[in-house]
């Protein structure tokens, strides 16, 4: 019969570590985006459906871009975290290693190209 304390059975279980901070990541960008997303709409409306000129012109304006830019980081931050926490849940092994990496360089990547995007319109 082995007497084993609740510490002695709890070492390599594995801890939380970042859980709290994944949590508050998650929180914070989905309440920016619950203010930018009305923002983008509002802003992004006006240059729908007109002509690559005058969307040009729209968005060489500074207001119009940064709400766009800011939209698209934070959205596409919010898409990395929220996908992250779904994979560790659900993917287990090296897959979920794998998969963590090519996710955050997807995200990252797409953030990078619409924040170039947003870019080359402004100037």
């Amino acid at each position: 019969m082995a007497y084993m304390t609740d510490r002695k059975r709890a070492i390599g279980n594995g801890s939380a570590k970042s859980g709290t901070e994944h949590h508050w990541q998650m929180i914070i960008s989905s309440a920016a985006l619950f203010l930018l997303v009305p923002f983008f709409v509002f802003t992004f409306g006006p240059a729908l459906g007109g002509t690559y000129e005058e969307a040009l012109a729209y968005y060489a304006r500074p207001y119009p871009a940064a709400i766009a830019a800011l939209t698209f980081l934070v959205g596409f931050l919010h898409f990395r975290s929220g996908v992250q926490v779904l994979i560790e849940d659900y993917v287990h092994g090296m897959a979920q290693k794998v998969l963590i990496i090519a996710m955050i360089f997807l995200s990252y990547a797409a953030a990078a190209v619409a924040l170039l995007a947003i870019v080359r319109l402004a100037l």
